[in-house]
């Protein structure tokens, strides 16, 4: 039988006890119908460890909705899953279709505050969460003794006589495991030199986030965005109850990679509600992605932490282009990024997460 580790699974004998493998996993195809929603393209993802979520081909194959156990590991917002149709550009007009959710994209070619960048005014956040996919596929396969949940899809970001990048994407799980893993490839397909913003926005909400979480990770430095996270800074690590009119911190973090080239970041809560060890940790690579930005936002309804890996701080582009941080796509050239997203139910998994954090105190 399968395992949460994804470990001693034997099929044979499995599939004595089912008719079909999707009463245990599956990845299941449909479409929305209501309001704002309709007809968006959906693909649940169920791995058979308690593990579930939602992935949006209609919505850059970004995830929305993600549980454990029946537990929600992601902060939704009131806007809800809206079809792309209704993406407005201007401003900060981005929030009127951004529903939280476990991840989205922000980018291809720009992300962060609103701006204007040698005369062309940039929304917040970029586009990438709102380009519909083509060539979605998802599957559930056997290899040997492990069975392979897919989604794949490609997002195309272009403008006659401007960019034309193509995002490739691939989210896997395993039948048995309490993680995902998204592997994205970002191609310029134009002939000119273009500017590449990305950035993983994944939103931890209640129950993991709670007065009792905590965020940790390997931080060597933390430096404020403005004055509000200012205020905060001491408490950067540490969760509150939800507090009318907070105001947004953000903090950018310097993080120190392990052996291997990665950093694990996490939100832990050792003491929610119902008393037992719940969290949600993401793992990426700084070669990759060499920004950490923290979202932390402790207002009521909007009750959430970010924990946010990219090439790029938020401050807009326009910003990272006078600061010469702006990263570009030559003609043909490519880029890869990796992330694993998983819950934290072992103490043992704390144990490795806070160990890490200490060694980067230490090694300042």
């Amino acid at each position: 039988m399968a395992t949460s580790d994804g470990h001693g699974i034997d099929k044979r004998a499995l599939l004595q006890h089912v008719g079909d493998i999707s009463q245990i996993a599956r990845a299941k195809p449909y479409r929305l119908i209501e309001g704002f929603e309709d007809q968006l393209l959906a693909v649940d993802v169920t791995t058979g460890s308690g593990l579930e979520f939602t992935v949006l081909p209609g919505r850059g194959m970004d995830i929305s909705g993600a549980r454990y156990n029946g537990k929600s590991l992601a902060w939704r917002s009131p806007t809800g899953d809206q079809h792309p149709a209704y993406y407005e550009a201007d401003g900060d007009n981005w929030l009127r279709s951004f529903g939280g959710g476990l991840m989205v994209t922000c980018g291809l070619t720009w992300l962060g505050a609103s701006c204007v960048d040698e005369g062309r005014a940039l929304g917040l956040h970029g586009r990438a969460n709102h380009l519909p996919a083509t060539n979605v596929h998802w599957s559930g396969e056997w290899s040997g003794e492990e069975y392979n949940l897919t989604v794949s899809g490609k997002m195309r970001e272009a403008i006659v006589f401007g960019e034309n990048v193509v995002l490739t994407r691939t989210i896997r799980a395993k039948m048995g495991e309490n993680r995902l893993f998204i592997e994205d490839h970002v191609e310029n397909l134009g002939f000119q030199r273009t500017p590449h913003m990305i950035l993983y926005h994944i939103n931890a909400g209640y129950p993991v986030l709670s007065e009792s979480a905590q965020f940790v990770a390997p931080s060597v430095g933390v430096t404020p965005r403005d004055s509000d996270a200012e205020q905060g800074i001491e408490d950067w690590q540490q969760m509150q109850a939800p507090t009318p009119g907070f105001q947004a911190q953000v903090f950018f973090h310097e993080m120190q990679p392990e052996a291997d080239g990665s950093v694990t970041a996490a939100v832990i809560n050792d003491g929610h509600a119902e008393g037992s060890l719940m969290g949600v940790y993401v793992r990426y690579y700084p070669a990759e992605l060499p920004r950490f930005t923290q979202w932390k936002m402790m207002d009521q309804g909007a009750y959430v932490l970010g924990m946010e890996p990219g090439n790029a701080w938020v401050m807009g582009r326009d910003v990272e282009r006078q600061e010469g941080r702006l990263k570009y796509l030559e003609p043909g050239e490519s880029r890869r990024y990796r992330l694993e997203i998983g819950v934290i139910t072992e103490r043992s998994q704390v144990e490795a997460i806070q160990a890490a954090a200490r060694q980067a105190q230490n090694a300042k």
